[in-house]
């Protein structure tokens, strides 16, 4: 199976300065064209570390594209270090400088000295076009392709669009790879994996990967065939049996949110909710109506974070407040019952909690969350105890009001 490897280069990118966008788009339109990445380097500006790379790179892959490092000035050295790296000498392209020089003309100005390097490509490579002044480079060597293309992320892009994908098309042809998302919420990575059992070992055809942001698993299922058909039949038995292993927690597929399945379940059922929130400050409310055409399903959102704004909005007895507190169980179905109550809606939520990072006692540490979900005939109250910092504790909590409002719906 052919696969690819990547080299992002500049030291922007190693210090912090610059977020690697271009890596994942890479990944993503590689995978997508049969040619999975097995391995990625991040390496500074420097001659020796980028020819070294390259023959990294080379022992993990057929393909091998570096990003970065293609500009005139003196930290732009990519051109030198796939030249040291291929045991060749750089030489000025004329047809390349014409380009270059008409570019600078174009916008009635001068062409920079500094400049001239980027006509110069290593002996026997060949350039791609592109849209600013740094041509890209394609070269071959032990059977190995091998391309540098530039940092800036419109150029990459356009670039590998027109030059590099029909040829890592060209390579791949005859192997296909299909990807599958399975979306999960309302259990940990480990137990996901228990219950999975060998189906996520690595050696394993289709691969079963598995990553985790804010409570939500979303595990990857990764066919590789000959052929495209093939390898959608494998990946489709796969997500059957990954179904069938983790029942109510698969929540939706591909990039869908778990807001946005509650949202379209809501909307399908024709039922309305509204929410007040405490500790998440709105969060919950932003969650559902981030998607187009919210307004079939929500109608209301109060952010009563006083004591008073419960009582007042909400119509919450102070003397409940007084008995149980502000962060309880019954102040959070109060909250959701109100809401209903006021809205007229099918569904209410109340959120109330501590997020920290101040505000936990003992008996009331931060983290701790109550979550009523109400209904006509039914409240359901959950006391859930989140942990990490602040954003992740109010995330987390919204998201499990999400979930726990989705098994209502029963999705």
């Amino acid at each position: 199976m052919r696969k690819a490897s990547l080299i992002s280069i500049g030291n922007e990118l190693l210090n912090g300065q610059t977020v690697n966008t271009n890596a994942a788009h890479l990944s993503a339109e590689l995978l997508s064209a049969g040619i999975p990445v097995a391995s990625a380097y991040v390496i500074a500006d420097e001659t020796d570390a980028i020819a070294r790379a390259f023959g990294l790179a080379g022992t993990d892959a057929d393909v091998v594209i570096a990003t970065g490092g293609l500009g005139p000035t003196d930290d732009d050295l990519t051109r030198q270090g796939l030249a040291k790296f291929l045991g060749v000498e750089l030489e000025l392209r004329d047809e390349l400088l014409e380009k270059i020089e008409r570019f600078f003309a174009s916008r009635d100005r001068q062409m920079p000295t500094k400049n001239r390097i980027q006509a110069c490509i290593p002996a026997g490579a060949k350039a791609l076009a592109n849209i600013g002044t740094a041509p890209g480079i394609m070269a071959e060597s032990q059977g190995k392709w091998l391309f540098a293309l530039p940092g800036v992320p419109a150029e990459m892009r356009r670039m590998f669009a027109e030059s590099v994908l029909p040829e890592v098309r060209r390579l791949a042809s005859g192997q296909a790879v299909v990807v599958k998302k399975l979306r999960c919420f309302g259990a940990g990575e480990s137990t996901i994996a228990e219950r999975l059992g060998t189906m996520m070992q690595r050696r394993r055809n289709p691969l079963i990967n598995c990553t985790v942001e804010s409570g939500v698993i979303t595990l990857h299922i990764i066919a590789t065939a000959e052929g495209r058909d093939k390898a959608a039949q494998m990946a489709e038995e796969d997500e059957k049996s990954l179904r069938a292993a983790l029942g109510e927690l698969v929540y939706g597929t591909g990039e869908q949110s778990l807001a946005r399945a509650v949202g379209e379940e809501l909307a399908e059922q024709e039922k309305t909710i509204a929410v007040a929130e405490s500790c998440t400050g709105g969060l919950l409310a932003k969650l559902l109506t981030d998607a187009a055409g919210a307004s079939r399903y929500f109608t209301h959102g109060w952010i009563t974070y006083s004591n008073e704004a419960k009582t007042s909005e909400l119509g919450v007895p102070a003397d409940l407040i007084a008995e149980y507190g502000a962060v309880s169980g019954q102040v959070a179905e109060s909250m959701a019952r109100g809401a209903r109550t006021r809205a007229r809606t099918d569904f209410a939520i109340g959120i109330t909690g501590i997020a920290g990072p101040t505000g936990g006692t003992e008996q009331k540490p931060i983290g701790l969350v109550y979550i009523s979900v109400d209904s006509d005939g039914d409240c359901e109250t959950r006391r859930c105890l989140l942990s990490h910092e602040r954003r992740a504790i109010r995330l987390r909590a919204a998201q499990t009001a999400l979930n726990i409002l989705r098994l209502k719906l029963n999705i």
